[in-house]
């Protein structure tokens, strides 16, 4: 195009064009600016993705990285309202057995999945979570991204047959059915090192700038060409939190799951620690949600004397208070786990309607 014609089709003036030509790397152009080239970016073909790629990218990044096998271990998490009395009957059973946990009793039991290994996590408040894990291989991100959406279809209807398999000898009319699936995902043996190991794990934590996800009949992977310029480019959200280490970890997290990568495994954080908390905030997330279906029902939410509001403020402290001798990253992990799941807002506005539920309570039986 000429200048014109780029300024017309961006909406700027000639002016400005001109002086991007002429100051060419010494250009930075305003928020809106970027925003304008990238949506013409976005809609350019492939070809002309592909040019731009190739006059942009530094010499040290490859531009044919796409294709190289990498290696992650999928995790996801599955969390069941099932109600305590059904959950305390469901430990008992044969087969689970009780694990430790600092402020919670918490039983499992080992759940056949063909593709993977799962553990059922009954934690005594209700809540059944089911851990999945996966080793995976994948040649893009790309792949991984639409093979999560896709998975989700089955994941589901799964973990609801799964969950009213290991109930079936225990009624309860409060369980619930699997509203959701949670993912984060280990990178084992990575495709990509510096800038593009950084942008990865970003789009890994949010891979939905990677997934048409209207395809039909199940989500499709992007062109390559488009994964390419995100890794040279470099992506980043407002709503990825960083959590790791600089020269221990790659560590993001999103409202869609985590992803982590240890540079220093000897110093990094233990993966029990990332799927520990994770499930703990899989548990009090869905626990919350039946307080909150609760309340939108018209009902004053009922639950449990010991797991009431006074259990959800211990929680609420247990979670976003540091311990004694919890570590930096630790902190960071949990602190960017917490922020993105918005659990911390749930736990208030569930613990809030509780105690309003037993004041009314009170004042009745006065």
């Amino acid at each position: 195009m000429s200048i014109r014609d780029f300024a017309e089709n961006l909406g700027v003036s000639e002016r400005t064009v001109s002086k991007w030509e002429a100051g060419r790397d010494a250009v930075h152009p305003r928020p809106e600016m970027q925003a304008a080239l990238d949506t013409a970016l976005s809609r350019a073909g492939g070809e002309a993705a592909d040019r731009f790629i190739a006059a942009t990218s530094r010499t040290d990044l490859d531009a044919n990285r796409v294709g190289d096998l990498y290696k992650v271990q999928s995790h996801k998490f599955i969390p069941v309202y099932t109600g305590a009395a059904a959950a305390a009957e469901l430990a008992a059973q044969e087969g689970f057995h009780s694990r430790p946990h600092e402020w919670l009793e918490v039983s499992t039991a080992g759940v056949p999945h063909a593709e993977g290994s799962c553990t059922a996590h009954v934690f005594a408040c209700g809540v059944v979570v089911l851990h999945l894990r996966q080793e995976l291989y994948f040649r893009t991100l790309a792949l991984l991204a639409a093979w999560r959406y896709a998975s989700y279809e089955q994941d589901l209807p799964w973990a609801a047959e799964q969950v009213a398999r290991l109930s079936s000898p225990v009624p309860s009319s409060d369980r619930g059915a699997p509203e959701y699936v949670l993912s984060m995902y280990i990178l084992e043996e990575p495709a990509w090192t510096g800038a593009e190991l950084e942008t990865a794990l970003r789009l890994m934590s949010l891979p939905s700038a990677l997934v048409n996800r209207r395809a039909h009949p199940s989500p499709e992977p992007v062109r390559d060409h488009v994964e390419r310029r995100l890794l040279a480019q470099g992506f980043d959200q407002p709503s990825i939190q960083s959590f790791g280490v600089h020269g221990l970890s790659v560590g993001y997290a999103s409202w869609a799951g985590l992803a982590y990568h240890a540079l220093s495994p000897e110093q990094a954080l233990m993966i029990d620690d990332l799927v520990s908390c994770e499930i703990d905030v899989q548990m009090l997330w869905a626990y919350c949600r039946h307080i909150q279906r609760q309340v939108e029902d018209g009902d004053d939410p009922a639950m449990p004397p010991e797991f009431g509001w006074r259990f959800l403020r211990a929680a609420y402290s247990r979670l976003t208070t540091a311990r004694a001798r919890e570590t930096s990253q630790h902190c960071m992990m949990r602190e960017a786990t917490l922020s993105t799941s918005g659990l911390p807002e749930r736990l208030m506005q569930a613990q809030t309607a509780l105690r309003e539920t037993a004041g009314l309570s009170g004042r009745v039986d006065t």
